[in-house]
């Protein structure tokens, strides 16, 4: 299924691929004020933001929850007759992408003046929510700190044959490829697919790929940081026989990943979804996200993330922000042609 939509989205449809959607639930109470959402991020994350706001408001939230990718389609295929009212997902290009089809509202600017200019969209479209950091899991038994790459284009030498896990279906994995275009150009990032596609090890999801390193069947994986964090929550720190590794001086495999929300344009229930939006980048919001079990990095500055993470400022991640990385097209392509998908 991770296959098929990825495939799909190179394609432009995942209708067309024949994906079944679920249905969304017609639960709430007409005359409560409500709004549709459909929610990328992750379920345990969302459900407490919307349980603060529907408290704070009144306003009842009802969700649609799949992976982004697959509701940036949905969206692509409802166009302006979509039921949804706002887009929370984890990562910018598919954000990126409905503004590029017109399907997005400008935000209020009392909410984009919340969050970093340039971590939301330049045309004022959406805004950043969360940030998440690329990075290895290793395993310190079979590969010392010492011997960790700098960059992550070195995880294509013959070195690292069978030293590597990667989950190229995984909806995380064509933003890192996108990075990599970006800054090297779709040559360079062709011929690293190429050193992946002979060197590494294929997982479908992100949390199996952390799961084998923890386990001591890889030596490394690429993840994002907060896979690794939660897979400690679940299984207890004495559990833990694997370590996050940040690459260093802004390479691109510790990419700064942005998680957004915006309004569709077609939305019947616009003030709500724009109060909606305003509560994810509040201050009261993003203390919600901080404190949650789900490890991602506040947009809003000033709030401190969870005390488990590292402090942004000693990772030093690669910060291309949403113009450069672009729509994911490009990259979702390249995937394809590798043969890692």
């Amino acid at each position: 299924m991770r296959r098929r939509r990825l495939l799909a989205w190179v394609l432009g449809g995942l209708a067309a691929a024949g994906i079944a959607l679920p249905a969304l639930g017609c639960g709430a109470d007409p005359s409560t004020p409500s709004l549709t959402l459909y929610n990328g991020q992750h379920t345990q994350l969302t459900n407490a933001l919307v349980a603060a706001f529907t408290k704070r408001t009144g306003i009842q939230v009802q969700q649609r929850t799949n992976d982004g990718i697959v509701l940036a389609d949905q969206l692509l295929q409802e166009g302006s007759d979509s039921p949804a009212d706002v887009y929370l997902t984890e990562n910018s290009p598919e954000l990126v992408t409905l503004d590029q089809h017109h399907l997005l509202a400008k935000l209020d600017p009392s909410t984009l003046a919340q969050v970093p200019a340039a971590d939301s969209a330049p045309t004022g479209d959406w805004a950043a929510v969360a940030l998440r950091i690329g990075g290895l899991a290793y395993d310190p038994s079979l590969i010392p700190a010492t011997a960790l790459p700098k960059s992550v284009l070195a995880l294509a030498e013959p070195r690292w044959k069978g030293k590597i896990a990667i989950a190229p279906a995984d909806s995380d994995f064509p933003p890192l490829v996108g990075a990599v275009i970006a800054t090297y150009g779709t040559k360079v990032a062709q011929q690293w697919l190429a050193g992946l596609k002979r060197n590494a090890q294929i997982f479908q999801t992100d949390e199996a790929v952390v799961a084998a390193v923890n386990r001591g069947d890889v030596a490394t994986g690429l993840i994002n940081h907060y896979y690794w964090y939660r897979l400690r929550l679940e299984i207890g720190a004495s559990a833990m026989h694997s370590s996050v590794y940040y690459f260093p001086d802004h390479d691109v495999g510790s990419i700064e990943n942005i998680s957004g929300a915006a309004v569709l344009a077609s939305s019947a229930h616009k003030r709500e979804a724009q109060r909606f939006v305003a509560f994810l980048v509040s201050r009261a919001g993003q203390e919600i996200l901080a404190h949650s079990d789900d490890f991602e990095y506040p947009a809003r500055p000033g709030v401190r993330p969870n005390p488990a993470l590292r402090p942004l400022s000693a990772i030093s991640p690669a910060t291309l922000g949403p113009v450069r990385l672009g729509n994911d097209q490009q990259a979702a392509r390249l995937i394809e042609q590798s043969g890692l998908v």
